[in-house]
Formats: structure tokens, C-alpha cells, sequence
């Protein structure tokens, strides 16, 4: 069971996690079918913890509840509607409220079913520790996501006590997360925890690879050691996974914070919003391409690839947001009919091109 479901300091109500007038009206129609309004704090296969203003209950998932739809299983962070328990059932999960915003991930599967991360949240704290060497790759990804999401992302560098130039480190990032406030934090020395408290706002997610520090963070940010933390191992600088599950707190200046376990794997799904959020530089350059469909591979007239010998743009970032987005199309090809016929028809393209080249090359001995 999640530490913070026996840990309540005090009774909290469903206002402390986020419900407003909006939710209010949304839930209207429950409400006089004699439902529960809940927000989903924890969910397991068939079953979910929930709290309501009377309390956190324990509800069963209906095993039908994803049939229609591949992102309908309840996730951290929904509003729900519950059926009261009676004399001889406990609570029921009736339906999940339609989320305003969700952090989405391609499975670890590889299937066309995305993985729903949290659901109806405001701030994604993307957390990059500069106890390691910066991975810009990776960061860009977990941005996409992040946009993608519809809540506003703020990114977090962590441990800069362990960082000779934090500064720089900022700047470097800053360079990689366009329209993004990129912050400096320390849970050592208390660097920059007030002002990122300032910058949060609703529910606040901590997105990360193991290691980055969220779980520091958040304890950081509830004022207690309210979330499990471990030390990053020596050899090889990885995190060790110490949130096994999603949790979801009231923060005590108000708000929630939504604690997720370490990301081994971010793979991006149906995410081209997000790509173009991440990639703003390039896509506003791309405008000024000769060819409206240009690659920015070796066509004539990109702008894209004037800048990049100008030096305006990074050679690696152009490889991160081509990669990307290869990666976006064939995660929509798994999906979308046209899209896979499309992609299969260019790869025989490529195989009948390969295949007449060898034949010509024979006729040539």
C-alpha cells in the first residue's frame, strides 16, 4: 500500500486535490445519478484507490472499463464518478471524467496503445540532474511529452551542489527548451525552491529518469519525508527506482504533486505538437524553406540547414528533431491505416531501388 494513503497528517478534502467549479459541472449529471465524485489517487489492474471528502476508498474496476476506448483505464490523477458500495458490494468505478490535459507515452510494448502517465495536470516538472552529464537528447524528449501533454512545462536542473557552473548548465539547457523556464535547485542547500514553489501551479508532475531527484524534490516541496529517496549508485551514476508507484499529495501551499517512478524508456506517441513546441527554432526556420515538404536533409534552399552551417542551430539538435519525428511517424503508422500502407509502400520503394542497383551491377561484371 502507497506510504501516503496511512500518512495523512490531516483529513484532506477533495478541494485539497484540485476540485473546482469546473469539475463541479462537470460531475453535475453524476451527482444526480446518485454518484461519488473522486479523484483517482492510485490505480491497479481491477481496482483503484480514490479519495473523496469522505475519505480514501478502495473501488473496483469494472474489467469492460477499457474496451471502447485504449485510454480509458483509470490513471492518477483522474476525476471519477463511484458507485456507493452497498450492503454486499464495495465501491465501484462508474466512469472516468473526460481530462482536460494527459501525459501520454508510447507502451514499453511497442503496441499502438499509449501508456496514460497522470492525467488532468497543469505543470510538468521535467527534473535533469547535473550530478551527471547532460543528455540534451534526452531532455527533449521528455519535453515533447511534456507539450504535448497540454500543461505547461517547467524544466528543474537538480543537485547543482553537485555542479561547478550551474549557471552554464542552465544556459545550456535553456538552449534545448524553448518557452520553457529552465530553474536551478538544490535540496542540499535550498537554492532556487522558492522560486520554483512560486513557478508551480494545480497539479504539479515530476517527469524523470531514475536518479534525477524527484522524489528529493517533492519532499522539498511538502515540507516532510513524505516520498521514499535512494543514493544514485557510484558505478555507473544510474538512479535507483524508489517510487514503485504513482502518488498523488496535497502540497501545503496548495496545489498537488504527482510523483511518477523513473522513466527508463520515454517513447513518444501521436506527440507532433509537442515536437513542434520542443523544436520551435527549427519549425519557425523551416518556413523559409524553398520546399514546403523539405526534410532539411540536403535540399536545395533549407533554411534549416543555412543555419546550421551558420552555426545557429546545433548539428545535434537538427539529428534529435529529425530522429524524432521518424519516430512520431512510425508511432502514428501503428495507428493510422494510411499511414502505415504509406510507410510500407516507401520501404518497398527503397527495396526495388536496392534490387535493381544489384542487378545493374552484375550486368556490369
Amino acid at each position: 500500500m502507497s506510504q501516503s494513503t496511512f500518512h495523512h497528517a490531516q483529513p484532506y478534502s477533495l478541494a485539497d486535490y484540485g476540485w473546482d467549479e469546473a469539475c463541479e459541472h462537470a460531475f453535475a449529471p453524476h451527482r444526480e445519478a446518485g454518484l461519488i465524485p473522486a479523484r483517482i489517487v492510485r490505480a491497479e489492474r481491477g481496482s483503484c484507490e480514490a479519495v473523496t471528502d469522505a475519505g480514501i476508498l478502495h473501488a473496483e474496476v469494472p474489467g469492460a472499463a477499457d474496451r471502447k476506448n485504449q485510454l480509458s483505464p483509470p490513471c492518477t490523477g483522474d476525476w471519477a464518478a463511484l458507485r456507493p458500495a452497498t450492503t454486499s458490494h464495495g465501491p465501484v468505478l462508474h466512469t472516468v471524467l473526460e481530462r482536460r490535459t494527459a501525459l501520454v507515452r508510447s507502451t514499453a510494448s511497442r503496441t499502438s496503445r499509449g501508456q496514460v502517465l497522470a492525467a488532468n495536470i497543469d505543470t510538468v516538472a521535467v527534473t535533469v540532474s547535473l550530478g551527471t552529464p547532460l543528455k540534451h537528447g534526452r531532455t527533449e524528449r521528455m519535453l515533447a511529452l511534456a507539450w504535448e501533454s497540454g500543461a505547461q512545462p517547467v524544466v528543474v536542473l537538480t543537485k547543482a551542489d553537485q555542479c561547478a557552473d550551474p549557471q552554464l548548465a542552465a544556459a545550456e539547457v535553456a538552449e534545448v527548451a524553448p518557452g520553457t523556464d529552465v530553474l536551478v535547485t538544490s535540496a542540499v542547500t535550498g537554492l532556487g525552491l522558492d522560486t520554483l514553489t512560486a513557478v508551480l501551479n494545480g497539479t504539479v508532475v515530476l517527469l524523470g529518469p531514475s536518479g534525477a531527484g524527484k522524489s528529493t524534490l517533492g519532499n522539498q516541496l511538502l515540507g516532510e519525508e513524505r516520498l521514499a529517496t535512494a543514493s544514485v549508485r557510484d558505478v555507473d551514476g544510474k538512479g535507483r527506482h524508489t517510487t514503485a508507484w504513482r502518488e498523488l499529495i496535497p502540497l501545503p501551499g496548495g496545489g498537488v504533486l504527482l510523483d511518477t517512478p523513473g522513466l527508463r524508456a520515454i517513447g513518444l506517441h501521436d506527440a507532433q505538437d509537442g515536437l513542434e513546441q520542443t523544436f520551435a527554432e527549427i519549425e519557425h526556420l523551416a518556413q523559409g524553406c524553398r520546399f514546403t515538404d523539405c526534410a532539411h536533409v540536403s535540399e536545395p534552399g533549407c533554411a534549416v540547414l543555412a543555419a546550421v552551417e551558420a552555426g545557429e542551430i546545433p548539428q545535434r539538435r537538427l539529428g534529435s528533431y529529425r530522429q524524432l519525428l521518424r519516430e512520431n511517424a512510425y508511432a502514428g503508422s501503428r495507428t493510422d491505416a494510411r499511414l502505415r500502407t504509406d510507410r510500407e509502400a516507401a520501404k518497398k520503394d527503397i527495396t526495388r531501388h536496392l534490387r535493381a542497383t544489384y542487378q545493374f551491377r552484375e550486368r556490369q561484371r
